[in-house]
């Protein structure tokens, strides 16, 4: 269902069971808040998967759209929520009731990136897996017993967890040999990796990738929207303090002359 909520990222108080330590290898994140068309596509997913439970309440549609470059008419036409105006917040439908289905309200993602980090919400939306064993039938590598369904399923597929056969490494760090028959490798099996179930999902890996790339990336934005302004500013200023020290290294020079 794709307008689902996205229950996940910071997880519900009491729904969830953090792990510390978590033996995973996490994928590097860049984000990157110059990346227009990027962002655009985040906000459509975000509110395509999101925004039926997670708010965030400290934005407004419209500035959204100015940052994003994106026309008030399109994005009020394909972004804003029936019965909400281009000036609102950007606040969930989810009725105060669901308090009572989790536990706890679903939390409000205006600054999850901040608070857990893009690469954490990157590596956390690409493992999911398939695991019985809990309520929702679902389990997360990155935040292990999670209390959130996997509401991009649909995008990414069912994952399940796998052995596969990989290369071990020797003393030196190269591969291991067999030393009978030097060019053959040795190999152990390595299992808790994942692998989508063929035909479960819409996209493809590198598609799905993608898209959580988009979403996350919308995020780091939505977390600090004024961040390409300080930027754009703390050029300025740069430029200014040079100039400024260039004139103050002029004038000292001109003070200097009169005690010699």
């Amino acid at each position: 269902m794709k307008r689902l909520a996205l229950l996940l990222l910071l997880g519900i108080p009491g729904a969830v069971a953090a792990t510390s330590g978590v033996d995973w290898e996490m994928l590097p994140f860049e984000p990157n808040s110059h990346d227009k068309p990027s962002l655009q596509r985040g906000v459509r997913l975000y509110t395509d998967y999101c925004m039926g439970c997670h708010s965030l309440r400290f934005q407004r549609y419209e500035r959204t759209a100015d940052d994003l470059e994106i026309p008030h008419e399109i994005f009020t036409e394909q972004i804003v929520p029936s019965g909400a105006r281009i000036g609102d917040l950007m606040e969930t439908a989810m009725p105060a009731r669901s308090k009572n289905w989790f536990g706890a309200a679903p939390p409000d993602l205006t600054m999850v990136a901040k608070v857990r980090g893009t690469e954490w919400l990157y590596n956390y939306l690409k493992t999911f897996y398939l695991d019985e064993s809990r309520p929702t039938g679902v389990n997360n590598k990155v935040f292990p017993n999670v209390g959130m369904p996997h509401a991009l399923f649909e995008l990414q597929g069912i994952q399940r967890e796998v052995c596969t056969q990989v290369s071990r490494t020797a003393d030196d760090g190269g591969q291991m040999r067999d030393p009978l028959v030097p060019q053959k490798a040795i190999t152990g099996e390595r299992c808790g990796q994942l692998e989508v179930v063929e035909g479960t999902g819409r996209y493809t890996a590198v598609e799905y990738d993608e898209a959580v790339y988009d979403i996350v990336n919308f995020l780091y934005y939505v977390a600090e929207p004024t961040r390409m302004e300080r930027y754009r500013l703390g050029v300025y200023v740069l430029l200014f303090l040079v100039v400024l020290f260039v004139l103050t290294s002029l004038l000292g020079r001109e003070y200097a002359k009169e005690f010699h």
